[in-house]
């Protein structure tokens, strides 16, 4: 059997006229799902619930949980910090819910693989901060929002599971974002950067399978590294999926 894969889904809750305009609307970027069935897994889209507590039952469903990146930001508040720019941010329901996810997640050992805005929302549920806009507080900062094409090379520490993952300690990746990890939670850490110093992956210390990377691997997976990024993440489901009904 193929592991499921839960994929966080994007949200509109009547604010996005370019994503279901006035009418509330759960939607996902095409490329997440392509890139789980291509590599071996059954995607199961998440969309937002009203109960955050539903994420219990969810996870009895599913053997890894894929988060996405999306358009607005997380709301700064949940950093300790005020907004400081004037971007969009996250839909509550869809954070809630991505916190719960994670956190009850964890508790089960169950893999997790954040990507871009996934990454940062791993970090900020386990007590992490953001950089709220890298031009503005990194202004030596790259351009990191070329899209879906390779752009510039990150630097992978020696040791880390993502290093053993991709088998390299260099990789040239897209980039698609105008935040980043500032503080790292406890219990994660860096497993690559960009020359420019802004953090392009964490991992968790205290779990098998919790990464989070800023790139964007779904992208790149049918010719790259990325493509064994997505693997071990199946594979770690598959072994979860497995664990779970001994």
């Amino acid at each position: 059997m193929r592991p499921v894969i839960g994929v966080t889904s994007d949200y509109n809750g009547g604010d996005r006229p370019e994503f279901g305009g006035k009418e509330p609307t759960a939607f996902i970027r095409n490329r997440y799902i392509n890139a789980i069935e291509a590599c071996g897994g059954v995607p199961l889209v998440l969309s937002p619930v009203n109960d955050a507590k539903m994420a219990k039952e969810i996870l009895t469903r599913i053997d890894g949980l894929l988060l996405t990146g999306s358009g607005p930001d997380i709301d700064p508040a949940l950093y300790g910090e005020r907004q400081r720019f004037s971007f969009k941010k996250v839909d509550p329901k869809r954070t809630s819910l991505e916190k719960e996810l994670v956190k009850r997640a964890c508790e089960k050992e169950m893999p997790i693989l954040g990507i871009c805005g996934g990454m940062q929302l791993l970090n900020v549920a386990g007590g992490g901060s953001l950089y709220q806009d890298l031009p503005k507080q990194l202004p030596r900062s790259l351009k990191h929002d070329h899209g879906g094409k390779p752009s510039h090379s990150i630097e992978i520490k020696k040791g880390t599971l993502l290093a053993r993952i991709v088998k390299q300690l260099q990789l040239y990746v897209n980039s698609s974002h105008h935040q980043g990890v500032k503080q790292v939670a406890p219990g994660y850490i860096i497993n690559a950067m960009a020359e420019d110093g802004v953090i392009e992956g964490i991992e968790s210390v205290d779990f098998p399978f919790v990464v989070g990377i800023q790139w964007h691997p779904e992208y790149l997976h049918e010719g790259d590294q990325s493509r064994a990024i997505f693997k071990a993440f199946l594979k770690r489901a598959t072994r979860f999926r497995k664990m779970e009904k001994l």
